[in-house]
């Protein structure tokens, strides 16, 4: 037969009028559903405790052929639940109790396409063969996960019908309604049934957003409740700090005494919190760190000292009844071309706190700027510590570059932070590389967050304070906010005969670790420490502005065992005291009515004592200066001094500055630039008008 001739056939098969039904035939099918139907009843009747099996469907498992459709996981697990249902006697008490489990199936069904990724964050795509057999198996087995997704208990019928609850009753209206959108599908298809209706489920692991529910919304459904997102660290800031100098009498307290201080990290903090949008902590505001940040034009030592006192008096800016007197001190900068081998050793926290783009990313950064200024006779070697600490970089000569910033570029964060571990293993590695006439340093960076080993500052400066003495300094470079230590990074430092810079920047760190490495790394002298006695004739009061966490003892002035800061090449330190003159009308202590009259030297504010060291010497020499009375036109390195000095006591809150306020502070900075090449000054301009700027 043709082609031609079938097409024929099919077309006269389609013009022919169709079969009509048969009534006989209709008429018996309908006779077999109604007598199903009576059938159901009344076993159900008589029954009532039976699970029976709808006559139409075996009671057989499927066949587990290849080609039989797969359910998946989750979805297959609540189709088997609802098709195992039992049927309790009272058809109205089921009815009602399953109400809740019949909109779910309505908001699976629809949603479907939508679920395949699960309400809690859980893949419920097909897990395969296994999982499909256990699913339409026993309805008391649990799910079992595929290897991307959690574990989900499947929920058990009970064989009790369904107790009515506030938070699961859902109308069968509002059942049959639309689901209104995504969040609520998802927020009631993962509603808690009622405790009697189903074992406790194990708990879950999100994977991703946790769905809890909140009050049925006006449709039934739920307002889902998004699991909160997790809490901010809490801060554990905490800074070197004490009380502010307060006003002494001079004949009560004629002498006071102070080591140097070159450390620089407060002002740094001050800096990071005005560009972030906030004051500054107080306690965090060390007024002469804020001082020691900006470079002097201060004459240069003549001779053999390793350093030259200047000192200038002049009127208060902000009280007109006192007088500041300067001391600057001048370390000679040409040292820096004779120093002597360098064995440097980077310690490096990798502890989890360092994980943060201000912290390791940025140090690594910073310690690559260190290299470039090194030479051939250098070493360098890296310690990094965590859990526990480790070598990463055995001594390598500083001209080996590359291999050293491989080195670094391959730390990462993570673990606890042993300090103690670290420091220990620094201090043992530079101690094998130093040779005679060679110096060792010990580079701390850190976020300084201590949680392993010793963490009380006071046993980490006793550790330190015994390590310093066989020629290896430490200091402290400190990274990030939110957990910064500054009270152990000061404590290292000052115990460690270093220095401490607080690093926020990339220009900071070329600050701190190109333009002044020399000066930070090679002293001059040490325990550098300050006296001054004040003459009762001429001066009434006085106070020493910051220096707080640096103050001696009167004693401690001629006790050579007693440690101090250290000067090094081509640095500077900058001190300030108000003084009020006898007579003035700003003196704020009542004279003493017992006090004795001392007629001191006439033409002398008071007179101006030095101790210092040698690196490595036991024995301190003596510089002594008078302080003149005379008043002298301040030029404007003086003038910016006092202009941060105010910056500082109005950062603080402190009472002494007689109204003297921000607009003040500017104008004075503003016009006392002077030479600024690298733009400290102007930038401390700036911060003056963004603290201006922002509440109280």
């Amino acid at each position: 037969m043709t082609e031609d001739d079938d097409l024929s056939r099919l077309k006269a098969h389609l013009r022919a009028a169709p079969p009509q039904p048969d009534p006989n035939a209709r008429a018996a099918a309908l006779a077999a559903a109604m007598a199903s139907f009576d059938w159901q009843a009344e076993a159900a009747a008589t029954a009532p405790e039976e699970i029976l099996p709808a006559p139409q469907e075996s009671a057989a498992p499927p066949r587990p052929n290849s080609d039989r459709p797969k359910r998946s996981g989750w979805l297959g697990g609540v189709l088997d639940m609802l098709k195992n249902l039992s049927l309790a006697p009272t058809l109205k008490g089921a009815l009602a109790g399953g109400t809740a489990l019949a909109a779910l199936a309505v908001a699976v069904v629809a949603l479907g396409p939508q679920l395949r990724e699960g309400p809690m964050g859980f893949d419920i795509a097909d897990s395969g063969e296994q999982g499909a057999e256990v699913m339409q198996g026993d309805p008391m087995a649990a799910a079992v996960p595929s290897p991307t997704t959690r574990t989900m208990p499947v929920p058990v019928p009970a064989p009790e019908p369904i107790p009515e609850r506030a938070e699961a009753k859902v109308s069968a209206e509002a059942a049959a309604e639309p689901v209104a959108d995504m969040a609520e599908a998802e927020a009631f298809a993962t509603a808690e049934a009622p405790a009697a209706d189903m074992a406790a489920p194990a708990p879950l692991t999100r994977s991703r957003k946790a769905v809890g529910l909140a009050a049925p919304t006006a449709s039934g459904g739920f307002v889902p409740q998004m699991e909160a997102p997790p809490a901010p660290l809490p801060d554990t800031e905490a800074f070197a700090h004490a009380d502010a100098n307060p006003v002494k009498a001079v004949d009560e307290a004629p002498v006071s005494t102070f080591s140097v201080d070159v450390d620089t990290a407060a002002y740094a903090v001050i800096r990071q919190s005005l560009e972030a949008g906030q004051l500054p902590p107080k306690e965090a505001v060390r007024i002469e760190e804020m001082l020691n940040y900006f470079p002097y034009a201060y004459p240069q030592p003549e001779g053999e000292a390793p350093f030259r006192p200047d000192v200038t008096v002049f009127q208060t800016p902000w009280n007109a009844g006192t007088q500041l007197v300067r001391i600057g001190l001048q370390g000679r900068s040409a040292e820096v071309a004779a120093r002597p081998a360098l064995n440097l050793v980077f310690l490096v926290d990798t502890s989890g706190s360092m994980d943060d783009p201000r912290k390791l990313p940025l140090l690594q950064q910073a310690l690559r700027l260190v290299l470039p200024q090194l030479r051939e006779t250098d070493q360098v070697a890296i310690v990094a510590y965590a859990g526990s600490a480790g070598v990463v970089l055995p001594p390598t000569k500083a001209t080996e570059t590359a291999k050293i910033t491989a080195a670094l570029e391959g730390l990462t964060s993570g673990g606890g932070t042993a300090g103690e571990a670290g420091l220990a293993e620094a201090y043992a590695l530079a101690a094998q590389m130093q040779e005679a006439g060679e110096v060792s340093r010990v580079l701390l960076a850190t976020d300084g967050d201590f949680n392993l080993g010793l963490s009380d500052p006071e046993a980490l400066k006793g550790f330190v304070a015994e390590k310093r003495d066989s020629g290896t300094y430490l200091s402290v470079l400190g990274f990030g906010r939110g957990n910064l230590d500054d009270a152990t990074m000061q404590a290292l430092a000052q115990n460690g005969n270093g220095f401490a810079a607080y690093i926020d920047t990339l220009q900071e760190a070329r600050k701190v670790l190109v333009d002044q490495l020399s000066g930070a790394l090679f002293p001059l002298a040490d325990d550098v420490k300050v006296q001054v006695e004040w003459n009762p004739a001429e001066v009434a009061e006085y106070r020493l502005i910051g220096y707080e966490t640096r103050a001696l003892a009167r004693e401690d002035f001629n006790n050579d065992r007693v440690d101090a800061g250290e000067i090094g090449a081509g640095l500077q330190v900058t001190a300030l005291y108000e003084v009020t003159p006898v007579g003035s009308a700003a003196r704020l202590t009542d004279p003493l009515r017992y006090g004795v009259e001392t007629a001191g030297e006439k033409g002398e504010l008071g007179f101006l004592r030095l101790r210092w060291k040698a690196p490595g010497a036991t024995d301190s020499s003596l510089i002594e200066a008078p302080i003149p009375v005379a008043l002298s036109e301040p030029d404007a390195e003086a003038r910016f001094a006092a202009a941060i000095a105010g910056f500082g006591q109005l950062l603080s809150g402190e009472p002494y500055l007689e109204g003297w306020g921000w607009q003040d502070a500017i104008a004075l900075a503003e016009g006392a630039r002077g030479s600024d090449p690298f733009g400290y000054r102007i930038e401390a301009v700036n911060l003056m008008r963004l603290a201006a700027s922002l509440p109280r």
